[in-house]
């Protein structure tokens, strides 16, 4: 009899978990009908962490601020890539195939942002980058947008910068193991041979893997050299450490870099060696010239107590660009929205109006900024010709 009563009540509990799991699946269904999942990769781990996070704050702020379009709420499906190539992969095909995201943010850094690049344009699921300046985040690839400017631009304008400094002998440092401080390398060293109509301009090329931390042979050679100034893209972790040990040696050229540079990281890594550094960027205070950058410095300084980063004004442009293409699709449908993103023309952003031209790149203007006093101070703005 206490047998039979065990089965009896083994089997009510059974059914009533099934009825219960049947019933959340129908609820659910519904939930997802009223919700859109917009998906975001990017790194929150590893060696570009700290960049990861100032462009999900971004995005998250955006979100908070924008929560709805066409009466849905959206909600963000975010992932870390961990900052590896292959996790990226992994990580965008999981966003697309097991949560069924509609469009995806990311990534903070080019390889990253390649690495996922086949991913979404076999899927047919559309992905907005945020801070991925290197060309070939978007050649060929019809799935694949950006909030920001590319790596001709900003080498360009790094490069006029240098001339106009009165540099006539460059030393390039690059990064050799990342795609963005090898191609931005390339795109400042075209226009500077440009500028001055002299090949042998460049007087050193050096390169470094990523997560070396001893720089003694490459910046012993480059002292030997003596160049009026050093462009050394990279990452913000190892910049930071090879602009320091330049110092230690009585290296005084002065050093520039990208926009990966800042981070409060390269500040706190480089302390004072890193005083007068100069980079290029995409946003500050001083020419938040739209009603949107106005929302989101206000946001930006109530929720975090501090001043934006462009890392962050690029996430949440990314999520504006992605909502707006939404609305005016009037669907979740992926390709439609991919059509939309593609039509994106004068959106009022946080770092300017944008328009994306017929790769999917963002046509938008560069600031400069240095580090003074422990912090990143504007210097100049440079419009796009």
């Amino acid at each position: 009899m206490k047998k039979l009563l065990s089965v009896l009540l083994a089997s009510a509990v059974v059914m009533g978990a099934l009825t219960g799991c049947g019933g959340d699946k129908k609820d659910d269904k519904k939930a997802a009908g009223d919700t859109i999942k917009v998906g975001v990769f990017l790194p929150l781990t590893g060696d570009n962490a700290a960049g990861g996070e100032l462009e999900l704050r971004g995005i998250k702020l955006a979100n908070k601020l924008h929560p709805e379009v066409n009466g849905k709420k959206i909600q963000l499906i975010v992932a870390d890539n961990k900052s590896d190539k292959a996790e990226a992969a992994s990580v965008a095909a999981r966003l697309i195939e097991k949560d069924k995201v509609c469009t995806i943010l990311g990534s903070y850094g080019s390889s990253l942002s390649m690495a996922a690049g086949n991913i979404v344009k076999d899927a047919k699921v559309p992905a907005i980058g945020t801070s991925c300046t290197n060309p070939q985040v978007t050649a060929n690839n019809d799935y694949y947008f950006r909030a920001c400017f590319i790596d001709p631009f900003q080498g360009t304008v790094m490069a006029n910068y240098a001339y106009k400094q009165g540099a006539k002998k460059i030393a390039i440092v690059q990064e050799v193991s990342n795609d963005y401080s090898v191609g931005l390398a390339k795109f400042f060293v075209e226009a500077f041979q440009k500028l001055t109509n002299d090949k042998n301009c460049i007087i050193d090329v050096a390169n470094y893997q990523t997560g070396d931390k001893d720089f003694t042979a490459v910046l012993t050679n480059l002292k030997a050299k003596n160049p009026d100034a050093v462009f050394a893209p990279g990452n913000f972790t190892e910049s930071a450490l090879l602009v320091k040990q330049a110092r230690q040696l009585g290296i005084k050229a002065p050093f520039m870099g990208g926009d990966t540079w800042e981070t409060q990281e390269f500040i706190d890594v480089g302390g004072k060696d890193v005083e007068g550094c100069v980079l290029s960027t995409a946003f500050d205070r001083e020419k938040a010239s739209t009603e949107e950058a106005k929302k989101f410095l206000k946001a930006y300084t109530d929720e975090y107590k501090g001043e934006p980063s462009a890392l962050s004004a690029l996430g949440y442009d990314s999520y504006l660009i992605a909502v707006d293409a939404i609305k005016r699709a009037g669907t979740t449908d992926s390709q439609k929205i991919r059509d939309a993103i593609a039509a994106t023309k004068d959106l009022e952003a946080v770092t300017g109006k944008t328009t994306l031209d017929k790769n999917g790149d963002a046509i938008k203007a560069a600031v400069i900024k240095v580090v003074k006093d422990g912090k990143f101070k504007y210097l100049d703005f440079v419009d796009v010709k």
